[in-house]
């Protein structure tokens, strides 16, 4: 081993150990409970004041990716504050957290995540191949942003910057509706109303048909590509 290669291995452990030190001094602190629920996570950003948009940007970047849920912090977004600024908070918050485990994967535990990617996502390695894009756009529509699915892009041969982009398409519609809506979708305590669950059927069916929809469009290429070149 030379001796670029050991410091880049010295380099990827200290991340890691980084990443564990600071994940259990977080639980220690009792920062998980903080954040287990959208009414709990929303007085705490309350108390803040104006400290709350970093402090929620912050904590959704760090603590989504290793297993907080993601839905916690969007959920508590239009609970806090006008729909606007919880739309540009979610996205943030979404995008910072999801190139974190992206890059979490890529550049420092790559073997080691890889060999725990679940196979139902190993399926698509094929489609991101050839439509890295629109795959990527399917997948954050239909899956949305579990800590596998980062790790996932992160293994597999996807561009950062296709990554990148793909992710802000797939994850826009959902969290614009949730941003706009969530009055109606939640109450004070983040617990889901009655007209939460048409909102939420909406959006798995338009999310089915978009993807549908960019499905057959790769098709339809993929054919007329074939075709031409018999």
């Amino acid at each position: 081993m030379t001796s670029t290669q050991r410091s880049r291995t010295f380099a990827k452990l200290g991340a890691i150990a980084v990443v564990v030190v600071a994940l259990v001094v977080a639980y220690r602190m009792g920062v998980f409970a903080t954040f287990a629920e959208p009414k709990v996570l929303a007085a705490s950003l309350v108390a803040m004041g104006a400290w709350g948009y970093a402090a929620f940007i912050l904590a959704y970047t760090v603590l989504q990716p290793f297993g907080v849920p993601g839905t916690i912090f969007i959920v508590a977004a239009p609970l806090i504050w006008p729909w606007q600024t919880a739309f540009v908070l979610s996205m943030v918050g979404t995008m910072a957290a999801s190139v974190v485990g992206f890059s979490f994967a890529r550049f420092i535990a790559k073997d080691w995540v890889s060999a725990r990617i679940p196979a139902r996502l190993r399926k698509y390695d094929e489609a991101l191949a050839h439509n890295a894009f629109q795959t990527v756009v399917v997948l954050r529509l239909l899956l949305w942003m579990p800590p596998a699915l980062h790790a996932f892009f992160g293994v597999s041969k996807v561009s950062f910057w296709t990554h990148f982009w793909g992710s802000v398409v797939g994850y826009a519609p959902t969290l614009f509706v949730v941003s706009y809506l969530g009055s109606r979708m939640f109450d004070a305590t983040g617990k889901m109303q009655p007209d939460a669950w048409p909102i939420l059927a909406g959006m798995a069916v338009a999310s089915l048909l978009i993807a549908a929809f960019l499905n057959r469009n790769t098709w339809s290429r993929t054919w007329r590509t074939t075709s031409k070149a018999k």
